[in-house]
Parts: C-alpha cells; structure tokens; sequence
C-alpha cells in the first residue's frame, strides 16, 4: 500500500544524506515524500521564527502516516526534530528511525553515529535501522509499512 511518508532529518548538517534516502523512496511506485527543504526556502523559513517553522512543521505532516527520522550525529539535540517527533506521535504516525553516519556526505565522509532521538525523548519500542548495514534501499518499504501497522496497533 502506498505511504506518504515525512522525513525528519537535520538540514544543516544531513542534507546531502537524507536526500539519497528521499530519492531511493520516491523512485519506487506509488510513494511520496514530506517534509524535505530546499535550500533557500529553509534560510528564508529560519528568519521568520519558531511559529512559523511549526507550522510548516504540522502542514507536512498532515496526510502522513509514518515519520522516518534520518539520525544523524547531532540529530537527537535538535529541537524542531523534537518537535517532529512529538507531533508525529500525537497525531498516531508510525515512526522509525535510520541511522545515516554510515552514507558519504558530498565531501565523501562519512559521520560519527548520533544518539538515539526516541530514547532521549522518553519514546521506547520504536525500531531503528541502519542505512548501509540493514539494506536500507531494499527494506525501507518494510520499515515504513511495519511502522505504519505498529502505530494502527498502539494503545489496542
């Protein structure tokens, strides 16, 4: 079954990233992505302020049903990550989350691996992958779709 799925990812830092896992999502049938920035809407969206970003923030995820977080090394101390997680939870998204320190950036590097962004919220049960370890480009239709049948499953 199709998803639309909203990806959460620090842009500063994972842009270069999440967009290879955005891209590998979109070329498969019958998927769309939420929730990516280009850059210039992102350095025109951080000058109007908090309120804005949120609103933005709630008008992707809506019509979502699964939030994928790209964790990347300083991806758990990012309060508009928080703020995606938080929202996705409340509105009954499935989340999971896919560690990306192991892609090559546009310099070619790779990164250190960040914390768990879930653990550090209070979150527990929510299952996290490994981009390059877990064959993310085969199995990310599985994890969404898992993610998804978790959420329908909460609080039954």
């Amino acid at each position: 079954m199709a998803r639309r799925v909203f990806f959460s990812f620090h842009y500063e830092r994972d842009i270069w990233r999440a967009s290879q896992i955005r891209n590998s999502w979109v070329t498969k049938p019958d998927r769309e992505a939420a929730g990516f920035w280009d850059a210039a809407s992102w350095e025109e969206m951080k000058k109007k302020g908090e309120e804005e970003i949120k609103h933005w923030i709630n008008v992707q995820l809506e019509g979502t049903s699964v939030t994928v977080v790209l964790i990347g090394a300083e991806t758990s101390e990012r309060k508009y990550i928080q703020y995606e997680i938080n929202q996705s939870w409340y509105r009954g998204n499935g989340l999971i989350g896919i560690y990306i320190h192991n892609l090559k950036d546009q310099n070619g590097r790779t990164d250190i691996k960040g914390e768990d962004p879930f653990l550090k919220l209070g979150y527990t049960g929510i299952r996290t992958y490994d981009w390059a370890n877990d064959n993310g480009y085969e199995n990310l239709g599985y994890w969404v779709e898992s993610a998804y049948q978790r959420a329908q499953n909460r609080g039954k």
